[in-house]
């Protein structure tokens, strides 16, 4: 039995694993991360786990998508053994004597890698399974193609290194004196620190037993009878491959990072996170070997190092805005300065023009006819988010017989919710110029639906984090390409470039009532305000009625994006870069910084009113006299991704940090105090417009199974994407498609008579 457990014990496989725990924490480290990562434990609500178990090359996922992950991984392996070699082949002195040295190394050393490779293929067939709902033939097909690129790119390795590694033999040959200047002066303290203890331990770390390459044990011979420096040429052979694996792999990463707008480079971002892990564990490595106890203190010194660098706009290339002009004088942001955005003449005169667009919104109807206003207020969450409100708009407006959008005057919200709302007004605009024929079809949801992650996930990896110095120009001047830029891109590309206006091109279509005005309405970083952007002067936005009939009675909370920079060619920005800046999620999108002083910076509307409900009531209340005259009342629909009433979590007992990190929790309920608050301004709608002038009509989306909601990303799988659409058959979403039929739908025209029929 003993000898059982030595057998076991001392085999080379075992003294590796442990060696590795002992002194390779920070590279074992980058395993777990990347397991972490890939199976959703970290980082899930970024959806990086996908990037993983379906990769999207050309917006497909197939043999050639997981060819490529496969080939990264293979990157990865390799300079994981290259690292470890290099770091720990001198407690090994025995490995000096065997032939392909190298290559028995790695070969001993599959354990970490052979148990996230198992992880990865279960973990992944299982989602293609589950969420996907692959046949076993394409599941099979895409494991095949993981593996063969890793083959592919282990069997590459391995031909080089059978020319360039060297055994003992090879460096007998060559003689004494040519075996000392292999050695060079690359490292000579750690050389120094190796060779001691070579001379002081010939036998080096207990090991019995090593796996041959027909994985047979076989035993360890002494190397007692060598001499030092011969058996340290030996393991000082990889210093050049090390090089080549840390330049390659940054130089491959640069080389992706400049070519991102073309898609047949932009690999799968899974590929790019292997590749990305493998310079940082080679350059760990490195730093560990050279400075050995100080490695620490260098990795330290070198974070500040480029803490403070990032601090010069030479090596910061803040995200802007699509359009403005960033090179002349800037408008300052203070209060003084926005408080003569709200004067007089400038509410008159952009309540006036507004007042325009609905008398011609009430022109589209007969005069006897007061029709109901419809308001949508369209929820954050990513892309299910985007997919739901396409889903509730086309099938309401299908319903309604095309009456639902005529009769809609504002569009506002958050995030995705915003962009796929965005996107259904425009192919209703293409339709109002004869361009489409039915906006309504359900072809634009998988349209929507389409990925935007991974095109961002891989330009993160390549691009952002060595600093994006490729430049575009739009409008005359020049933008750096980030992520920001990419996620634009891919949006058009997804919608066959419809989106790809200016704001300002919209003026005339809300002007003369052919589609609903939208306001698009991000967060202020700098102090929390809303920036409300829209083709139209909206100062009436910027604070409550009172504000401006009382100066000084309340605060102003928000900004009229048009005017303030007005001078910046505000109107000039591109559209998609306005639903960009309302949907920047924290690292997923960039902030934008735009052209003021000092710097506004913008980020996620979510983070102020994620329901739109803010910038609807404020709507509301601010013509309220106007609605009260010409129309029968308000319908305000709004459309949710997210638990109107969320559980209530059981009292538990709970440990001393937990204890003290609680009172911390509530903000992570910011979403539950905007409803709070939200509900607080419609009933405050209710009073001042009567009971029987405003009507709330909710569409929540339900998933099938309370515990699987769709993930908050910028991808969707089949599963989710099924979900989505079915939730709309829950029992209270027809009820709210009844309801708005009625509250909608002039008597005259009623046929139909429930949607549960």
């Amino acid at each position: 039995m003993k000898k059982w457990f030595n057998d076991i014990f001392y085999s080379f496989p075992i003294q590796l694993l442990i060696l590795h725990l002992r002194n390779n924490l920070l590279l074992i480290f980058t395993w777990i991360l990347l397991a972490l990562l890939m199976t959703g434990k970290v980082a899930s609500i970024f959806g990086i786990s996908y990037l993983f178990l379906t990769p999207e090359y050309l917006g497909e996922v197939n043999f050639l998508s997981f060819f490529f992950l496969g080939l990264a991984f293979g990157g990865f392996f390799m300079t994981w053994n290259l690292t470890t070699y290099l770091l720990d082949s001198h407690h090994f002195p025995f490995l000096a004597s065997l032939s392909r040295p190298f290559t028995k190394f790695c070969l001993n050393n599959l354990h970490v890698p052979q148990g996230f490779l198992i992880l990865y293929l279960t973990c992944t067939i299982r989602f293609q399974h589950y969420a996907e709902y692959w046949t076993a033939g394409k599941i099979a097909t895409h494991c095949l193609g993981f593996l063969t690129g890793a083959l592919v790119l282990v069997l590459l390795s391995g031909l080089y290194f059978w020319f360039t590694n060297k055994d003992i033999l090879s460096v007998l040959q060559i003689g004494k004196e040519e075996a000392q200047q292999l050695l060079g002066n690359l490292t000579p303290k750690r050389g120094q620190k190796q060779q001691q203890a070579l001379k002081s331990r010939r036998r080096g770390w207990r090991v019995d037993t090593y796996l041959t390459l027909s994985l047979r044990p076989r035993l360890v011979r002494s190397v007692a009878h060598y001499d030092t420096s011969v058996l340290l040429s030996v393991f000082k052979q990889n210093h050049v491959n090390a090089l080549v694996a840390q330049l390659g792999g940054l130089i491959l990463l640069i080389i992706l990072g400049f070519l991102i707008d073309n898609p047949y480079f932009r690999i799968p971002a899974g590929a790019s996170i292997f590749i990305l892990g493998s310079v940082i564990v080679a350059v760990s490595g490195a730093i560990v070997y050279w400075f050995d106890q100080w490695s620490i203190t260098v990795i330290l010194l070198i974070l500040v190092g480029i803490n403070y660098l990032t601090e010069y706009e030479l090596f910061n290339h803040q995200n802007k805005g699509y359009g403005l002009d960033y090179t002349g004088e800037r408008p300052v942001y203070s209060y003084p300065e926005l408080s003569k955005l709200i004067a007089p003449e400038n509410i008159a005169e952009d309540k006036t023009a507004t007042m325009g667009i609905l008398e011609n919104w009430s022109a589209k109807f007969p005069a006897a006819d007061k029709p109901k206003m419809v308001v949508f207020c369209v929820s954050g969450g990513g892309m299910k988010a985007a997919v739901w409100a396409m889903k509730v708009m086309q099938t309401a407006d299908s319903l309604l017989r095309g009456e639902l959008f005529p009769r809609t005057m504002l569009i506002t919200g958050a995030s995705g919710g915003l962009i796929g709302a965005s996107y259904l007004r425009e192919l209703y605009l293409q339709e109002q110029l004869g361009r489409l024929t039915n906006p309504r079809d359900p072809q634009y949801i998988e349209v929507i639906s389409q990925d935007l992650l991974n095109s961002v996930a891989f330009t993160i990896v390549s691009n952002d984090i060595f600093l994006p110095w490729a430049t575009f120009e739009e409008g005359g001047f020049e933008y750096h390409k980030d992520r920001g830029y990419i996620f634009e891109q891919q949006l058009n590309e997804n919608t066959n470039g419809i989106l790809n206006k200016k704001i300002k091109d919209y003026q005339q279509a809300e002007a003369e009532a052919l589609i609903p005005m939208l306001f698009v309405t991000p967060s202020i970083v700098n102090d929390g305000r809303r920036l409300i952007i829209s083709p139209h002067g909206v100062s009436y936005m910027t604070i409550p009625p009172i504000g401006y009939e009382r100066p000084g009675a309340v605060e102003l909370d928000a900004v009229d994006f048009g005017r303030f920079f007005v001078e910046q060619g505000a109107y000039n920005m591109r559209f998609t870069t306005a639903l960009r800046m309302n949907a920047t999620y924290p690292y997923v999108l960039p902030n934008v910084h735009l052209p003021s002083q000092p710097s506004i910076e913008i980020m996620d509307a979510g983070f102020r009113d994620n329901y739109g409900i803010a910038s609807a009531t404020r709507f509301v209340h601010v013509f309220k006299d106007w609605i009260l005259n010409n129309t029968s009342g308000v319908v305000l629909v709004q459309i949710t991704s997210l638990n109107k009433i969320e559980k209530i979590s059981p009292d538990e007992n709970k440990g001393l940090v937990s204890t003290l990190l609680n009172p911390l929790g509530i903000p992570g309920q910011i979403l539950s105090l905007q409803d709070y608050e939200q509900d607080t301004n419609l009933g405050y709608i209710y009073d001042l417009l009567g009971k029987d002038n405003f009507d709330v009509v909710r569409f929540i989306y339900q998933p099938s199974n309370a515990d699987e909601r769709a993930s908050v990303t910028f991808h969707l799988t089949r599963r989710e994407k099924r979900d989505i659409l079915q939730s709309l058959g829950h029992e209270d979403n027809r009820e709210s498609l009844d309801a708005l039929y009625e509250l909608v739908m002039p008597a005259s025209k009623r046929t139909f008579k429930g949607y549960k029929e």
